[in-house]
């Protein structure tokens, strides 16, 4: 990765790989999860310290090591225990589900995931024997010319008997080629003890690793084609999807159309028949009722926009709220960070804000009421409803006819 950030910590879509992983297994039903961690703990730690628990690997010495110092830390007894990868962010709560139900149904020591994939370079083969059972599973710098060529592939999950777990894990041996213990060879200690030793499909998609930036790039880009398939299916319109950023955690309503080179980020959540972009940016916190419309260049964060609005073209709105059916002239800018807080600016039902606006927060834009083009409004200088200003700053105009 060429990183100083532990690699778990890299974000997909809106969450670091770690906290998909977490999250995706406690929707399976995983209560108590534990992390084996080295590299740069502490920070893992400080950011997972109240939703699950660590173990220190002292030395990096495999993934069979790190699993031998977790089965201490748990609970005595009958039982199953997943393990997985920190590093496999697309493995979904349905698959982690369907991998203990399979496990438990038949009753089997070690139940692994598998995937058929068209490059199995880089990953563990599932070697078989002449009736199909798995025999064990070859690590690439250890197979041989045949066994290079096996397309099933060991996806780094796993279901054991909790008591079979304990008593194996120790039995591997180091690999003399990496240093290392490596977690794979527990299968052939199983199968040669006669274990029962079982496999489950997955998606190949799920299978995917993150090794390096090009196989994060690669996970984001699925999880964003998840996103927008969805989406689409819902009813919501999407132009290009290959060009539209959707987070995971956006609400869009049916009916909105969706213009090419979009982002949307966490936490936005947008009522049916909208219009957004092309090259739209909904930051995290922004709301935008029915029919509102966002135009090409137009920045939103914590924004609240009306039933009807338009903001269309060139401008940013931050920590503001639009009334109902306001029009948001192209350029206009609400000034919301003064050096220290973050102020708001509210624009009432009906008004119109012209081309080139500047509104310094905190400041209110009454019902009905009009900022002339290339007006700055200063902060707390509120424009009472039905009324129009003007000029910089900005001044009431008189309403007396001659």
């Amino acid at each position: 990765m060429k990183t100083d950030l532990p690699k778990v910590l890299h974000r997909v879509g809106s969450e670091s790989m770690l906290g998909r992983v977490v999250r995706n297994l406690r929707e399976a039903g995983v209560a108590d999860i534990i992390a084996v961690v080295g590299y740069k703990a502490e920070i893992v730690e400080s950011l997972f310290k109240d939703a699950i628990r660590f173990v220190i690997q002292p030395e990096l010495l495999g993934s069979g090591d790190a699993l031998a110092h977790a089965v201490d830390y748990m609970a005595e007894g009958e039982g199953t225990v997943l393990v997985t990868c920190g590093d496999t962010p697309l493995i979904e709560s349905a698959t982690y589900k369907r991998l203990v139900q399979a496990h438990r149904k038949k009753k089997s020591s070690c139940t692994l995931l598998t995937s058929e994939v068209e490059d199995p370079t880089s990953y563990g083969r599932i070697i078989r024997g002449r009736r199909g059972e798995i025999a064990k599973i070859v690590e690439e710098k250890d197979s041989s010319g045949e066994e290079k060529k096996v397309a099933e592939i060991n996806v780094g999950t796993y279901c054991f008997r909790k008591t079979d777990l304990k008593r194996h894990i120790r039995d591997i041996e180091l690999n003399e080629k990496k240093k290392e213990f490596y977690l794979t060879d527990i299968v052939d200690i199983l199968t040669r003890g006669r274990k029962k030793v079982l496999s489950a499909p997955c998606d190949p998609e799920e299978a995917l690793g993150v090794n390096s930036r090009k196989d994060l790039a690669e996970v984001n880009k699925i999880i964003n084609d998840r996103t927008i398939d969805k989406l689409m299916k819902s009813g919501v319109t999407i132009i290009d999807p290959a060009t539209t950023y959707v987070d995971g955690s956006a609400v869009i309503g049916r009916d909105t159309v969706i213009y090419p080179c979009t982002v949307i980020e966490s936490d936005v959540k947008v009522a049916a028949g909208c219009r957004i972009g092309p090259f739209a940016r909904l930051r995290p916190g922004t709301r935008l009722a029915g029919g509102a419309e966002i135009g090409n260049f137009v920045e939103l964060c914590r924004a609240e926009i009306g039933e009807g609005a338009k903001v269309k073209h060139h401008t940013y709105l931050g920590d503001a709220k639009v009334g109902r059916n306001a029009n948001i002239g192209a350029g206009t800018i609400t000034a919301n960070y003064d050096g220290k807080n973050k102020n708001r600016t509210e624009i009432g039902e009906g008004a119109f804000v012209g081309v080139g606006a500047v509104l310094i927060a905190p400041v209110k834009v009454g019902k009905n009421a009009v900022v002339g083009a290339g007006s700055v409004v200063t902060k707390k200088k509120n424009v009472p409803a039905g009324k129009t200003v003007a000029g910089v700053p900005a001044r009431m105009l008189s309403s007396k006819k001659k």
